[in-house]
C-alpha cells in the first residue's frame, strides 16, 4: 500500500492540483466506482480529478461529478485511434496537467503515449484486472499490449498483487516498483442492517427464500452462464433458493432467455442497474462472483462489509477476503460443487458479527484516499 512518510504540499494554491483520471468508457463498471470512490473521500480543497471519458459513455455521474468540483471532458472512443491520440494530447496541453493516471490497464499505453507526447511528467499505469477463459480477440489484444504497458509511464498502480503481476510482470511487483491501491470503499455505509433486509425481502416478494445475489454487468467475464447453472443445481435441492441479479449488460437478453429456458424465471430477480446496491446486500444470503478473471472484486469487499458469507472464483485476488467466511473455488470443479458451497452458507449466523469485524479491514476508503492525494501531491511536486 501507499506509505505515509512526510510529503510536500503543492496544492496550497489558489486553486487544487488537478488530476486527469483517463476512464475509457464510463457505463456503470467497477473501476468507475474504485475512481469515484476516491474522488467522494480526497481532500477535494487540495486535489481534484478531471474524468477524460470516452464520448460514447452511457453512465456518467456528470451532476455528481461537477457538483464535486471537478469536470468531465468527451474525447473520441479509443478504439478510434486516430481521433483519440490527437483528442488527448490537446485536451492534456490545454489543461497544463502535471498528473494524468490512466484506468485502461493494457490499453493505458495510449493515453499514457499521448502524456508523453503533451510534456506530462507525471504518467501512471494502474491495473485493474488480469486476463481469462472466454476472450481469445480481448486477450491477444490485452497480451499484445501488455509488454508497453511499462513504455509511457512513469509509476505503476495495481488494486491487487495479481493484477500488478498481470500488466507489470512479477519482479516489478517483487521488486516494489508496483504501488498497490486497493479498491477501498465507505465500509460503514454497507454495514448489516436488519430492518433493511426485512424491507428489501418484502419489496422484492422474497420473504422466506435463500437468497443467492451477483452484482455486476452482463458480460463475458463475469460469466453469468455459469452462475445460472449453478442455480439450477442449487433449485434441485433447496426450492426455497432465489437468485438476485443486479446490473445491466450486451449479454442480459441471453441470460434472460437461459432463466427462461431452464424453467427458472420465477425464482430470478432481474432488478437492473441500482443505486440502493448497499440495501440490496442487505436482502442477500450469500453473494457468487464466478469471473473468468478480476483484478480485486469490489463487489466483494461490499458485500463482506454486509456481512455476507462470498464465493469467488479462484481467478478473483485472495487479497480481497476480509472475512473467513469469503472462500475461493475453481470454475473447473463445476456448477454442482458451487451449488453445495452455497448451500453451505444457508444457515450461516453471526452476520452482524461479520459485518462489524469487516469495518476494520485495511479497505476502508477514507485513509486510502488521504495517502493517494499525499502521493499526488508529492510527485507533483517533485516534478515542479
Amino acid at each position: 500500500m501507499i506509505g505515509t512518510s512526510s510529503r510536500r504540499d503543492v496544492s496550497g494554491q489558489n486553486s487544487p492540483l488537478r488530476v486527469a483520471h483517463v476512464v475509457g468508457k464510463m457505463v456503470g463498471g467497477g473501476v468507475e466506482s474504485v475512481v469515484m470512490n476516491y474522488y467522494r473521500h480526497i481532500d477535494r480543497d487540495r486535489i481534484q480529478f478531471d474524468f477524460i471519458a470516452d464520448r460514447d459513455s452511457t453512465l456518467v455521474p456528470r451532476d455528481e461529478i461537477e457538483a464535486l468540483g471537478g469536470r468531465v471532458i468527451a474525447v473520441p472512443p479509443y478504439q478510434q485511434l486516430a481521433e483519440y491520440i490527437p483528442a488527448l494530447i490537446s485536451t492534456f496541453r490545454a489543461n497544463k496537467y502535471v498528473i494524468v493516471h490512466s484506468h485502461l490497464n493494457a490499453l493505458g499505453v495510449f493515453p499514457l503515449l499521448a502524456a508523453t507526447l503533451a510534456g506530462v511528467p507525471v504518467r501512471i499505469a494502474h491495473s485493474h484486472s488480469t486476463a481469462g477463459g472466454g476472450e481469445l480477440l480481448r486477450n491477444v489484444l490485452k497480451n499484445s499490449l501488455r509488454p508497453f504497458s511499462r513504455v509511457f509511464a512513469t509509476h505503476f498502480f495495481a488494486c491487487s498483487r495479481q493484477a500488478g503481476e498481470w500488466l507489470f510482470g512479477a519482479k516489478a511487483v517483487e521488486r516494489g516498483d508496483v504501488t498497490i491501491l486497493l479498491n477501498a470503499i465507505e465500509l460503514a455505509s454497507f454495514a448489516y442492517d436488519p430492518a433493511a433486509r426485512e424491507r428489501l425481502l418484502g419489496e422484492l416478494g422474497l420473504s422466506g427464500h435463500f437468497v443467492v445475489g451477483h452484482v455486476g454487468r452482463f458480460i463475458n467475464q463475469k460469466n453469468h452462464a455459469f452462475l445460472i447453472d449453478m442455480f439450477a443445481d442449487l433449485v434441485s435441492r433447496e426450492p426455497a433458493a432465489a437468485l438476485l441479479l443486479v446490473g445491466d449488460g450486451e449479454l442480459r437478453p441471453q441470460v434472460e432467455q437461459k432463466v427462461r429456458r431452464l424453467g427458472l424465471a420465477d425464482r430470478v430477480r432481474f432488478v437492473g442497474i441500482r443505486q440502493d446496491v448497499a440495501d440490496l446486500y442487505q436482502a442477500m444470503d450469500v453473494l457468487v462472483v464466478p469471473s473468468f478473471y478480476e483484478g480485486g472484486p469490489i463487489v466483494a469487499v461490499e458485500a463482506q462489509a454486509a456481512g455476507l458469507a462470498c464465493l469467488c472464483s479462484s481467478a478473483c485476488s485472495p487479497g480481497v477476503a476480509l472475512l473467513d467466511t469469503t472462500r475461493f473455488l475453481s470454475l473447473e470443479q463445476g456448477a454442482a460443487s458451487w451449488a453445495s458451497a452455497a448451500l453451505g452458507c444457508r444457515d450461516m449466523d453471526g452476520r452482524a458479527e461479520r459485518s462489524a469485524r469487516a469495518q476494520s479491514s485495511s479497505f476502508n476508503i477514507g485513509p486510502c484516499a488521504d495517502e493517494l492525494g499525499s502521493f499526488y501531491c508529492d510527485v507533483a511536486g517533485e516534478s515542479l
